[in-house]
């Protein structure tokens, strides 16, 4: 027993360790701090044993192309503060909006400088990357967005090769509205815009509450639904060999992404 002035002596031991609980691989993300929605659907998405390490940019509640443009001053360093020593396999930076506004490239170098041990990605990348392995070449898209972002991508969806049959967007202005829009809405939104030449769906932001409706629209539309963060965990899972077929959230989890670059 303990007595005040006895010095503690620990025993050796032989301790028994191994790679941790996240031994699959190590997901990094760089939100905004006022996205409502992206952590909860990471970690519902997430298969066992697969980390997710989450960091957020200080962002102005007040979404605009001026606002989403100022998201690269400190994107590197939000990139090295994302669990360094563990060495996330992948980081991205999860922004639908800005990574169009900003541009990926850009983006993903300063990735690179913050992280340089870990795959660079960006959220837009990944929506590209899902629509691409489903083969979609005509989509309609529904956004929160004010329509001067729902120009910049309709423009950057165009010149990476889709058909944009129909972009509609909420003209809601700040993060905090994003994350407050129902999922029954979402679904709604989305078979309001759906139309019958479309091959998929795409509903986007990251900060929007679709994913868990995903599964409720493809049943009744018959087609591929993708929305911001599901294509993106897809494509990081992709990216550092998880193939798993996870179930309930769209037809983009039964392919495998053999043909994702890094």
């Amino acid at each position: 027993m303990f007595k005040p002035g006895d010095i503690i002596n620990s025993k050796t031991r032989n301790i028994e360790m191994n790679e941790g609980r996240h031994n699959r691989a190590k997901l990094g993300f760089i939100l905004m701090s006022t996205d409502l929605a992206a952590e909860s659907d990471f970690f519902d998405i997430s298969p066992k044993d697969v980390a997710i390490h989450i960091t957020r940019l200080k962002t102005d509640d007040y979404t605009t192309n001026e606002t989403l443009s100022k998201h690269i001053e400190h994107m590197a360093d939000a990139a090295s503060r994302i669990q360094p020593d563990v060495k996330p396999n992948v980081i991205s930076y999860s922004c639908t909006s800005g990574s169009i506004v900003i541009g990926e490239e850009k983006i993903m170098a300063e990735i690179k400088k913050g992280a340089p041990y870990a795959i660079p990605m960006t959220l837009v990348t990944g929506v590209v990357d899902a629509l691409r392995e489903l083969q979609i070449k005509k989509i309609v898209v529904g956004t929160p967005y004010l329509d001067e972002i729902n120009t910049k991508e309709a423009e950057f969806l165009h010149n990476k090769g889709f058909e944009i049959i129909n972009i509609q967007g909420l003209n809601l202005t700040t993060g905090i509205e994003f994350g407050r829009v129902t999922p029954e809405y979402w679904k709604k939104f989305a078979l309001e815009i759906d139309d019958k030449d479309a091959d998929a769906i795409f509903l986007s932001c990251g900060g929007i509450r679709s994913v868990e409706v995903i599964q409720e629209i493809e049943n009744i539309t018959g087609k591929p639904v993708i929305t911001s963060n599901q294509a993106q965990i897809w494509s990081c899972l992709r990216k550092t060999g998880i193939k798993d077929n996870i179930q309930g959230f769209g037809q983009i989890f039964n392919c495998a992404g053999d043909s994702l670059r890094n």
